[in-house]
């Protein structure tokens, strides 16, 4: 099937069960069992089926099942936040005395995580150079358990070269995560790149309303095999004595996603609402057609500013003389850029000014909503990271972030230049 198709029907048969067009949602802690062998069947996996919300629910499959399916992988796992699917992500392969290696234009959330935080639990990060990806083989050592990027980053606009880091992780037998929020399942596919896995914040984009929180890890097919004699990887192709004995790699179930269910999520909790699951399935239906809105209303809005007399640079791939044009043209579907547009105006005085004086667009530290939001990321989503280091990640106090939403164009640059005047 199509991915707008899938984005509609994915996961779901409505045939069965009650027969509902909506998912049902499953509002509850826990499932009642036939007997008791039942239970203790589903505990040991003989049996598969509903334990416990906090591990599975079958809302929460449904929105599962359908973003495989989006992303061309084998399985995926509901999670919190977008914030929680990186974490496990990472955790399920590091541990002290491990490292990972990072992209160096990343969301300040996850630079704060996977920098600093993580680094509590003895895990360490090294950064690379995304553009080009030329300094990323010498930094991979024997310890090294990921390669993180974002397809298109947070607030640069900037996009990894998807291919040359795949190249280089398969080299060397390192996975590959991928945040892939901004570009979004419909406009991107890292899967069919190579990639390993794919997380989203799906609070933004695939809600879409910004009325929901969560999150999602998806993990392409095959990886069983690839686990399966990896002593990098020996948590998979081991017996997990907090399970049983249970080796993941020997079970015909993907086992990234499972090891996430059966031992992070479980121990960890930062478990989906279904109720959550429901909104975000509601968000999925209409993605393919608001990415396309949206991005055509982006490459407007960025040719404004790009000619604007008070603009400095606007960083947006899908203008035609941006440094990451080519890739947009390259990865993306018919070389759409998605809804966030970055500009560097006159000064920081500048920059606050246009921020306090909009009217239509709102000063919202979220993406990816119908409504059009504008931030300061220097002050707001980076504000952790020192100005050094935010220098060289392409962001400075002059930097006004906008994510762009579905209104018409033409109301949206009349608050932009009654802002600007």
């Amino acid at each position: 099937m199509q991915k707008e198709t899938i984005a509609v029907h994915g996961g779901y048969d409505n045939k069965e069960g009650w027969g509902t067009m909506s998912v049902p949602i499953a509002q509850t802690t826990a499932y009642a069992f036939r007997d008791a062998e039942h239970a203790a069947n589903l505990f040991a996996l003989k049996e598969l089926g509903p334990i416990y919300s906090r591990l599975t629910n079958p809302t929460n499959e449904v929105l599962e099942k359908r973003f495989a399916e989006l992303e061309g992988g084998a399985a995926a796992i509901c999670v919190a936040s977008g914030q929680s699917a990186i974490f496990y992500a990472i955790a399920n392969v590091a541990e002290a005395g491990d490292n990972i290696i990072i992209s160096d234009k990343l969301y300040g959330g996850a630079v704060t995580l996977l920098a600093h935080t993580i680094k509590r639990f003895g895990i360490t990060a090294k950064v690379f150079k995304s553009a080009d990806a030329s300094d990323l083989e010498e930094l991979i050592d024997e310890n090294t358990k990921a390669i993180f990027f974002e397809s298109l980053s947070n607030p640069q606009i900037a996009i990894t070269d998807v291919e040359k880091v795949v190249e280089i992780a398969q080299k060397h037998g390192v996975i590959t995560v991928c945040d892939n929020t901004v570009a979004t399942a419909s406009l991107f596919n890292p899967i069919q790149w190579g990639v390993d896995i794919v997380v989203h914040s799906t609070s933004k984009y695939t809600n879409g309303q910004g009325t929901a929180i969560g999150g999602i890890v998806v993990e392409r097919d095959g990886l069983n095999d690839f686990f399966k004699d990896s002593k990098r990887y020996y948590h998979f192709n081991t017996p997990d004595e907090s399970y049983h004995g249970l080796v993941y790699t020997d079970l015909p179930l993907p086992c990234f996603c499972l090891r996430i269910r059966l031992a992070l999520l479980r121990d960890i909790g930062a478990a989906q609402s279904p109720f959550n699951s429901w909104l975000l399935l509601q968000g999925l239906e209409t993605l393919a057609l608001r990415m396309e809105k949206v991005s055509d209303n982006t490459l407007v809005i960025a040719k404004y500013l790009e000619a604007h007399p008070k603009v400095k640079s606007v960083n947006y791939p899908g203008l035609t003389n941006s440094s990451e044009y080519a890739k947009a043209q390259k990865y993306f579907k018919d070389g759409k850029a998605s809804g966030l547009v970055s500009f560097e105006a006159e000064s920081y005085e500048a920059a606050k000014s246009i921020i306090d004086s909009v009217k239509l667009f709102s000063v919202v530290v979220n993406i990816g909503d119908s409504k059009s939001l504008i931030t300061h990321p220097a002050s707001t989503t980076h504000s952790q990271i020192p100005q050094e280091k935010l220098s060289k990640a392409g962001i400075n106090p002059a930097t006004v972030r906008l994510s762009i939403g579905l209104e018409d164009t033409q109301d949206l640059i009349a608050d932009l230049e009654q802002a600007f005047a």
